[in-house]
C-alpha cells in the first residue's frame, strides 16, 4: 500500500467497565483507533505523545500492524488515562476519571517526511493544536477533522477557524445544532457546509452515520445517504467506535482515484464496518485480527442492506 494517511490525535491507556466485563489498561486513544483502523486499508503516520509507562508490547503491536510511530514521542512520566463505565444502554457512560498526564502538554511537531501526506484525520484535540498540525503541512489534498462540544463551548473561534479549512468535518447531531445554532438539519448542514466543509458525517452511534456532500445548485437532499451500523451479535465496547469509523473511512478514501459522491458512500459503509469490529471486544481487540477478507465479507452484507433490490 502506497496510499498514506496521517493521524494527530491522544494516545492514552483506558480502564472500561461494560456490562460484559472489565480491562484495565486497554489501549486506547483517538490516534490509536484510527490507527488500527485505517492501517487495513492504507500506509499510517502517527503522531502523537504517551509517558514511559506506554506498554512496549504496545509499541511492538504497531510495528507489526506496520503503522509509522517516528511521530510518536514517549516523554517523561504517564500516559493519558481515562477511566468509563457503560450501562446496559451503552449509549450512556460515567467517565470516573480523566488523567492528561503528558497529553496535558502536547505540541504536536510533525517530522519532515510527514509534511507532504496527502490526507489527515485531525483528531479530537484542541482545536489551538489542529491549527499547528495545519501549519506544518505542506498543500495536503484531503483534511478530515473530529470534534466535540467541548471546544465548541471553550473554543469556539478557534474551532470555525480549523473547520474553515478542512474537506471533511465529523460531528455528532448535537454538536452540530449547537454549532449552527439551528434546530432543522438541512439547515444545519447549509450553514456548516457554506462555512467550510464540503462534506460532512453526523455520527449516530448504534444508529449509523449520515453523510452529507455539498453541490452548489443541487437539491441537497440528493446529496444525503444514510449507513447503518452492521448489526453484530454483542456489543461488548463500544470504545473507540466513532475513531475506528474515522480510520475505515479515511483509510478507504486514500486508495481512491478520485473522491467522488459515489467514493464517499463506500467510504461509509467501510467507516460502519470498522466500528463494528471494535465494538466485539474490548479496548481495540476487535480490530487485531482482521484480514481483507473479513472487511470485505461485512462490506457485501451492508452493502445488501442499503441496496434496493
Amino acid at each position: 500500500m502506497q496510499n498514506k494517511v496521517l493521524v494527530v490525535g491522544s494516545v492514552a491507556l483506558d480502564d472500561v467497565e461494560t456490562p460484559f466485563g472489565r480491562r484495565d489498561n486497554a489501549l486506547g486513544g483517538s490516534a490509536i483507533y484510527f490507527s488500527l483502523a485505517a492501517s487495513c486499508f492504507a500506509r499510517v503516520q502517527l503522531v502523537g505523545v504517551a509517558g514511559q509507562d506506554y506498554p512496549p508490547q504496545a509499541l511492538a503491536l504497531l510495528h507489526r500492524k506496520k503503522i509509522d510511530i517516528e511521530g510518536l514521542n514517549i516523554v517523561p512520566g504517564e500516559t493519558f488515562r481515562w477511566g468509563g463505565k457503560y450501562h446496559t444502554d451503552m449509549n450512556h457512560r460515567d467517565t470516573l476519571y480523566t488523567y492528561l498526564n503528558v497529553f496535558a502538554d502536547f505540541k504536536p511537531t510533525i517530522p519532515e517526511r510527514y509534511r507532504q501526506t496527502p490526507f489527515i484525520f485531525l483528531g479530537n484535540i484542541q482545536p489551538s493544536l489542529q491549527l499547528e498540525v495545519l501549519r506544518q503541512m505542506q498543500a495536503p489534498q484531503f483534511v478530515a477533522l473530529d470534534t466535540m462540544n467541548l471546544w465548541i463551548n471553550t473554543a469556539r473561534s478557534e474551532l470555525m477557524e480549523v473547520i474553515r479549512q478542512v474537506h471533511l468535518l465529523m460531528i455528532n447531531d448535537s454538536e452540530l445544532f449547537e454549532l449552527t445554532n439551528q434546530r432543522h438539519l438541512l439547515s444545519a448542514l447549509s450553514e456548516l457546509h457554506h462555512t467550510g466543509p464540503r462534506i460532512i458525517v453526523i455520527k449516530k452511534g448504534e444508529h449509523g452515520a449520515l453523510l452529507s456532500y455539498y453541490k452548489k445548485d443541487r437539491n441537497p437532499v440528493r446529496n444525503l445517504f444514510y449507513a447503518p451500523v452492521y448489526p453484530v451479535r454483542q456489543a461488548t465496547d463500544p470504545t473507540g467506535a466513532g475513531d475506528s469509523f474515522a480510520g475505515g473511512f479515511l483509510g478507504y478514501l486514500t486508495a481512491c482515484s478520485r473522491i467522488s459522491f459515489r467514493a464517499l458512500k463506500k467510504a461509509t459503509l467501510y467507516g460502519s464496518i470498522m466500528g463494528s469490529f471494535v465494538v466485539e471486544g474490548f479496548g481495540v481487540d476487535g480490530l487485531l485480527k482482521l484480514n481483507a477478507t473479513k472487511i470485505d465479507q461485512r462490506y457485501r452484507l451492508l452493502r445488501r442492506m442499503v441496496a434496493l433490490k
